[in-house]
């Protein structure tokens, strides 16, 4: 009994000083023995201190009891005795009672007048854990049905849409913290001045060379009309910017210079240039873009002759004529 005693004193001592370790020591979202594997030699170093405390006072005990005389060792046993009875005493009983089983010198008070085989029945109730438990299930029930059936309470699947609606609110709180998690399928255009700002600032250190400033154009295209090469819109820009233009004869790829947020931030500044009228611009190349997922309310399309047809935004000028065949 003292050695199991001993035990459970070590080990309540090595759970203490671990927690003790783990609110003292600031390692923030992260384990302290995780971040800090020093600790592991710390709670190695107070386990054998542990150790070595019972084994001397398991030793200065023995000592002690040894210079005691015979009457005294027998008065020492005798109270240790009545202490362990009088500790674990309450238990046993306890124990006894969940049970709610007779003892077998008392089980001719249950036996049933049933005989199979020789084989004899006792009339046992059932356990009192069991049948407090039966009685928790009924409380619950009716909790239960009081709860969802009768005040339409919300059920699984109003849980289920509640879940998925919070974590589609994590998920776009997360995109907006981790900005490089975008690509090419999950981009949108961006319309911060910050960030407007820096891809005007990338723009202009890795593009003017091609594009001009301004977008006008030079060995690159014009990018402030409505023509484009490998298709406008955000998604093509950033696909473009990312993975280069034709081959052969296009620009390089940028995605092992930039990265997905800084693609996004340049194509976005990219689009904010159409319109505008910047000094020498480049003829038109590629074809005309109209985006197919635009409203088709802000759009009109009429024959101005028999060569040539206008294309224009309802809550925009003119942008531009397309002459068949150009």
């Amino acid at each position: 009994m003292k050695t199991t005693a001993s035990y459970l004193r070590v080990i309540g001592f090595m759970i203490l000083a671990f927690f003790l370790l783990e609110f003292t020591i600031d390692s923030g979202e992260e384990w302290a023995i995780i971040k800090y594997p020093i600790i592991w030699a710390v709670l190695g170093m107070l386990f054998f201190f542990a150790i070595a405390l019972e084994i001397v006072a398991a030793a200065l005990q023995r000592i002690l009891f040894a210079s005691l005389s015979d009457e005294a060792k027998e008065r020492y046993i005798a109270a240790e005795a009545l202490r362990n009875q009088t500790r674990f005493g309450w238990f046993k009983r306890k124990y006894e009672d969940m049970l709610g089983a007779k003892p077998m010198e008392k089980e001719q008070d249950i036996v049933l007048d049933h005989n199979y085989d020789g084989i004899r029945e006792l009339d046992n109730k059932l356990p009192p854990w069991w049948v407090y438990m039966f009685y928790a299930t009924i409380i619950f029930a009716g909790i239960y049905l009081v709860r969802f059936q009768i005040f339409n309470g919300p059920n699984q699947i109003d849980e289920y849409e509640t879940e998925v609606a919070q974590a589609k609110l994590d998920v776009a709180e997360f995109k907006k913290n981790n900005k490089d998690l975008i690509d090419v399928n999950t981009v949108e255009i961006l319309t911060e001045p910050s960030d407007l700002a820096a891809g005007e600032t990338i723009f202009t250190a890795n593009c003017v060379a091609c594009h001009k400033v301004g977008g006008a154009g030079g060995i690159g295209p014009n990018l402030t009309d409505d023509y484009w090469i490998l298709g406008g819109g955000i998604k093509n820009v950033f696909h473009t910017i990312s993975e280069g233009g034709r081959a052969g004869k296009g620009m390089i790829s940028w995605k092992t210079d930039l990265k997905p947020s800084e693609m996004a931030q340049v194509a976005s500044y990219v689009l904010s240039l159409h319109g505008t009228n910047p000094a020498d611009p480049k003829d038109p190349e590629g074809e005309i873009w109209i985006d197919e997922n635009a409203p088709v309310d802000n759009v009109q399309v009429k024959q101005v002759d028999s060569t040539e047809i206008e294309v224009k935004m309802t809550n925009d000028p003119v942008i531009d004529s397309i002459q068949p065949g150009k």
